[in-house]
């Protein structure tokens, strides 16, 4: 029984443990244009909303300590209000993604998409607005937005691409309640019931 719940309690943090140190390495590269849209899709997609929110928040917690004590950002109030204000647009980033995937679209690539298109859109939208505030609209051109939506979309195909690859391979469950699996097979089962078919619930 305590070695059962010890190997729960390991696979449900692995995947957050995972996009963590992902996000704590890639902070080094990245650093302020860290891709935290693909990590708010791919969390939602992989965990439940309330462990996939704290890893969202986990995620920027790595990202600004590398910022902050290892690649130098100045300890100034407007800095770390611009930290601040990216965190909480990844939070809403991912709370969308989240309720996205939770939508029972059974078809992953259209769940996905529609999730990231969202996660993108609040992300950057709640950032420009910060910008009246604090400054920096000029970092928003259509050149720099669209370098920074390509950034997340290939980071998005990469974390879910490879969170899929481990669960078909059994390394990952994909089954805890919450997850965009469990959300769309279940929808699945009750269209196929509601169909007439003889799916067990």
């Amino acid at each position: 029984m305590a070695y059962s719940f010890r190997s729960t309690m390991r696979q449900e943090w692995l995947l957050p443990g995972l996009l963590i140190a992902i996000a704590t390495v890639s902070s080094w590269e990245f650093a302020c244009i860290a891709p935290f849209v693909a990590f708010a899709v791919a969390a939602g997609y992989g965990l439940p909303m309330q462990r996939a929110l704290l890893t969202v928040s986990g995620v920027w917690i790595a990202n600004q300590a590398v910022g902050f004590a290892v690649l130098g950002y100045p300890w100034t109030v407007n800095t770390i209000l611009w930290g601040t204000a990216i965190g909480v647009a990844a939070l809403l980033a991912a709370y969308l993604a989240g309720n996205m995937l939770r939508q029972g679209i059974r078809n992953a690539f259209i769940a996905v998409g529609g999730a990231f298109v969202m996660a993108f859109g609040i992300y950057e939208g709640s950032l420009f607005v910060v910008t009246f505030a604090l400054g920096g609209r000029d970092a928003f051109t259509a050149a720099i937005v669209g370098h920074v939506a390509l950034l997340n979309l290939g980071w998005t195909v990469a974390l879910v691409g490879s969170y899929q690859l481990a669960w078909y391979s059994g390394a990952l469950s994909g089954r805890a309640a919450g997850t965009y699996a469990s959300f769309s097979a279940w929808k699945g089962r009750r269209a196929d019931r509601e169909a007439g078919g003889d799916v067990p619930a």
